[in-house]
């Protein structure tokens, strides 16, 4: 089946309750019937339903879904994007570990690596994803992680992906992808190589701004990348915590199941069913919806390019950006998603565009299906230091905008009166 299709049918079987919509399963617990079917299901010697906290038929249905549109082997559903990128992360990493990540992510993101994890013990190298030039030199013994992003957050960068998988194979380190903000429709890195993909399906995969998720994906094959990898021994010998279960040696998506078993186990980050039903019905429409916030955001894009007022902007759909031949090399028509960044004189007058925009919202949201202004330097990354704001590209004048299904030209006369 084509992606499409995938996206409305893969994981629901309709014969099974005759319903056309997918059920929700709003249940914290489950009848087992027997004691052995229970023991069963913890021995892993049987697949089914255990608690909400590891599993439920409607996320299941949704992790299914998005595995297929993806094109990876299997997903684990999160309570938020968030918690989607630190699974990943420390499903890999321990204290004493290194992780390599982008200098261009997202701010959240940034703080998590180079901060929260930290006191953990797991140390975070910056690399240059733009070019990769300086990756190879970062990666030693410990390094457990690659991270970045397929269209940076609020940048809207193409990292050199190509280069990135060519090294992290070499040394066989695990790469990790936040593909938010191109979506499985634009662009599919499992499809290049790259090891795991995570979302945050609180955006464009909602599409309405109304349930917070978040998703890690893994690639069909990462088992035989884990399966005796010295960097990785979590997955090669036993879990102490699960009677010495070895994961290398059981025929599933092992770095999905350890996340499941280990992490969410632990953790509980959990996704509620009826925001992982929400999921399922954005993923139906997704195909649809990203065609038209790249059409919108394109049109916005050549106004804002055009503008005097306007220093620059970033939107690699344009056919003289920088980094147009990028987005020709890896996105599905050329399309850069709805995310733009353009910059102003000062945060004064970015201040003053954000305050007189009717149709635009200030909301540090993206993906939602009506548009959003950001200033990212005060909001999403006040917390990045500003000599590590400059390097990342983001000024004081920066302005982020997420475009959204409103007619363009609505969303254009908007910007034209904020611009005076």
């Amino acid at each position: 089946m084509k992606q499409e299709t995938r996206a409305l049918h893969v994981g629901y079987d309709k014969n099974d309750f005759g319903t056309m919509s997918v059920p929700i399963y709003q249940t914290t617990a489950y009848d087992f019937g027997s004691a052995d079917h229970a023991a069963n299901l913890f021995a892993l010697k049987e697949l089914g339903p255990i608690y909400t906290r590891l599993n439920n038929p409607t996320t299941d249905i949704f992790e299914a879904r998005i595995a297929s549109v993806e094109g990876g082997e299997a997903a684990l559903a999160t309570a938020s994007g968030h918690s989607a990128v630190l699974f990943a992360l420390i499903n890999l990493a321990s204290a004493g570990d290194n992780i390599i990540v982008s200098n261009k992510v997202y701010g959240g993101t940034t703080t998590l690596t180079t901060h929260t994890l930290k006191r953990f013990g797991i140390n975070c190298k910056i690399f240059d994803s733009s070019s990769a030039e300086n990756l190879e030199d970062l990666i030693d013994e410990d390094t457990k992680a690659i991270f970045f992003e397929s269209l940076s957050n609020p940048q809207v960068a193409i990292p050199n992906i190509d280069k990135i998988v060519e090294i992290a194979n070499k040394y066989d380190v695990v790469t990790i992808c936040d593909n938010t903000v191109a979506t499985p429709i634009l662009f599919q890195p499992l499809s290049l190589g790259v090891d795991v993909v995570v979302h945050s399906t609180s955006k464009y995969i909602n599409g309405q701004g109304s349930a917070l998720g978040g998703a890690l994906i893994q690639r069909l094959g990462l088992n035989d990348k884990l399966i005796g990898n010295i960097r990785y021994s979590q997955f090669n010998e036993p879990d102490p915590s699960y009677h010495g279960l070895i994961y290398a040696q059981l025929p599933f998506p092992m770095f999905i199941l350890r996340a499941r078993l280990s992490l969410m186990r632990d953790f509980g980050a959990t996704p509620s069913p009826f925001n992982s039903w929400l999921f399922i019905q954005g993923l139906e429409t997704l195909h649809v919806r990203m065609k038209e916030h790249s059409k919108n955001a394109y049109k916005i894009a050549k106004y804002l390019k055009s503008h005097p007022k306007v220093i620059s902007v970033s939107y690699p759909g344009l056919e003289d950006d920088r980094q147009h031949h990028l987005a020709q090399k890896y996105f599905k028509d050329s399309m850069s998603s709805g995310l733009l960044n353009f910059e102003v004189e000062d945060f004064e007058f970015a201040k003053k565009i954000l305050d007189s925009t009717k149709i635009f919202s200030v909301v540090v949201n993206i993906g939602d299906s009506k548009s959003i202004i950001t200033h990212p330097a005060s909001t999403t990354h006040n917390q990045v230091p500003i000599e590590e704001l400059e390097k990342a590209g983001i000024n004081p004048g920066s302005i982020r905008v997420s475009v959204g299904l409103e007619n363009a030209d609505d969303l254009i006369k908007d910007l034209e009166q904020a611009l005076e």
